[in-house]
C-alpha cells in the first residue's frame, strides 16, 4: 500500500517546520540573524554566565562542527565573544558584547509574533510543543537502541 504525503506524519512534521523556518527568517532578517543563530542566541540571553561550546550545542542539538563556523559568524557580526576559559584552556567560553546584549530588546517581540502568526492560544501552542517533544523523545529511544 502506497501512502501520500499528506498522509504521513513525517511530511505534516517537514512541511510544518519549513514554514516555521519561514515564519522566523521573515522576523529574523531585519536582525541580521538566522534561525539557527537566533536560537543560540537565546542561550545566552537566557545564561546567568558565559556558557561553553558545549553546552551551547546541547542547548540547540548542533554538533560542534557545525556551531563554530555560526559562532565565528555571530563573532564576526560583534554579537558575541568568544574566550578561552581561565580555568579549563579546553574550553572556550561565549559572551555576549553589549551589541548582543543590545540585540535582545530588538528580538523581544518574536515569541509573541510567532503566536500571533500560528492562529493558536498559547495553551494550544504548549500542548503542540510538549506533544512533539515527546516524539523526539521516543524517536531517539528508538533510535539509541
Amino acid at each position: 500500500m502506497t501512502v501520500a504525503p499528506n498522509d504521513m506524519i513525517c511530511f505534516a512534521l517537514y512541511s510544518a517546520s519549513h514554514a516555521m523556518q519561514q515564519t522566523y527568517r521573515d522576523l529574523l532578517d531585519p536582525l541580521g540573524l538566522t534561525y539557527p543563530q537566533y536560537l543560540v542566541m537565546t542561550v545566552l540571553w537566557a545564561a546567568e554566565e558565559p556558557p561553553n561550546v558545549k553546552d551551547i550545542g546541547a542547548a540547540v542539538q548542533l554538533d560542534s562542527s557545525t556551531l563554530t563556523p555560526l559562532l565565528k559568524r555571530l563573532e564576526a557580526s560583534g554579537l558575541i565573544k568568544r574566550e578561552r576559559d581561565a580555568r579549563d584552556e579546553r574550553q572556550v567560553r561565549i559572551s555576549l558584547t553589549k551589541e548582543g546584549r543590545g540585540l535582545q530588546e530588538a528580538a523581544r517581540a518574536i515569541p509573541s509574533c510567532i503566536q500571533e502568526r500560528t492562529g493558536m492560544s498559547a495553551a494550544a501552542i504548549e500542548r503542540l510543543k510538549d506533544q512533539v517533544l515527546q516524539l523526539t523523545s521516543h524517536l531517539r529511544a528508538q533510535t539509541d537502541k
